[in-house]
């Protein structure tokens, strides 16, 4: 997607939802708390950061009414605050942004800026009035620990589009754990036995990747088949943001014609525990196994599928 259509759509689906939440309040003015709450329900890396910092919705609207209040109350101003209702957005009209939440996402989209809810995430972290620095104060973070995050989250490789090269597949499941003991376990190698069905032992061998020998039986006691050169694979874990996302990537070093596997494993908070989705790309071996590869496309999908589905249920298990 261009860097227009993506502004485009970004400023679509967020102002939809701020002036969702504004209406709850009876209010036609979306204003810079409810871009917030935008962003945290927006499926970008901007949402992924805020989510993965522990923050709620209920827990920033809650935090929004509290710093409004104090800082009336600072002003020598007290109110009662009305309790909010139910969305009437798609009920009602002559919705609008406010001029300072306007001038956060013009600037997000100015320049060499890209427009989308990070480059708005990062517009709105700096935003002079105070009210989204006390918000986010108020639900145990600060806006340079979220800057934090989101950079790191940036350095994070993107999923692998569609290519002829790749196999890809993605599978979900739910945990009955929290988000924290869910990273605890899919993003230490060492633990690797507990979720990746394949894995038997491993054994570090840099700082940056592991050697993970195939199991010689199966969890029923059945001795399992491994030819010679894929009884090892090297195992690298490429990137890391904790507790939201995991990336590893799997090579067998012993084949003639190694190919890589990268999986993707994505956390969210979840009611009652938490969201895993995984995603692997396989690459395809070149030459003639390419063509052969291309004939067998839905044999191979249905086994990366089954690979991710196995190990869904395995990262499942550890908490049931």
């Amino acid at each position: 997607m261009s860097r227009f259509l993506t502004a485009a759509a970004t400023m679509q689906t967020l102002s939809a939802t701020a002036m969702e939440e504004a209406s709850r309040e009876g209010r036609r003015e979306a204003d810079l708390e409810h871009l917030l709450f935008a962003l945290l329900l927006s499926e970008q890396k901007a949402g992924q950061v805020l989510r993965g910092l522990g923050i709620t919705l209920d827990a920033a609207r809650d935090a929004a009414r509290q710093q409004h209040a104090a800082q009336l109350q600072s002003l020598g101003v007290s109110i009662e605050q009305n309790e909010p209702g139910r969305i009437t957005f798609h009920e009602t009209e002559g919705y609008e942004w406010s001029e300072r939440a306007l001038g956060v996402m013009t600037r997000a989209g100015d320049g060499r800026r890209a427009g989308d809810a990070a480059a708005i995430l990062r517009e709105l972290l700096t935003e002079p009035s105070g009210l989204i620095t006390g918000i986010l104060e108020r639900v145990g973070t600060t806006p340079a620990a979220v800057t934090e995050r989101l950079d790191d989250a940036e350095r994070i490789p993107q999923h692998p589009t569609s290519s002829k090269s790749t196999v890809q597949g993605r599978f979900e499941v739910f945990v009955p754990a929290a988000i924290a003991d869910v990273w605890e376990l899919v993003s230490d190698a060492e633990r690797m036995p507990e979720w990746e069905p394949q894995a038997g032992t491993v054994e570090v061998e840099t700082a940056d990747s592991w050697i993970v020998r195939s199991r010689t039986e199966y969890p029923d006691g059945k001795p399992a088949k491994v030819k010679e050169p894929f009884r090892r694979r090297r195992v690298t874990r490429a990137e890391a943001l904790e507790p939201t996302s995991v990336v590893w990537s799997f090579v067998f070093p012993d084949a003639a014609h190694p190919n890589l596997r990268t999986v993707w494993i994505e956390l969210s908070p979840a009611a009652g525990g938490t969201q895993v989705t995984l995603t692997s790309s396989w690459q395809r071996r070149g030459g003639w196994r390419r063509i052969v590869g291309f004939l067998l496309s839905p044999l191979q999908r249905f086994f990366v599928w089954l690979q991710l589905f196995q190990t869904g249920g395995a990262i499942s298990r550890v908490f049931r």
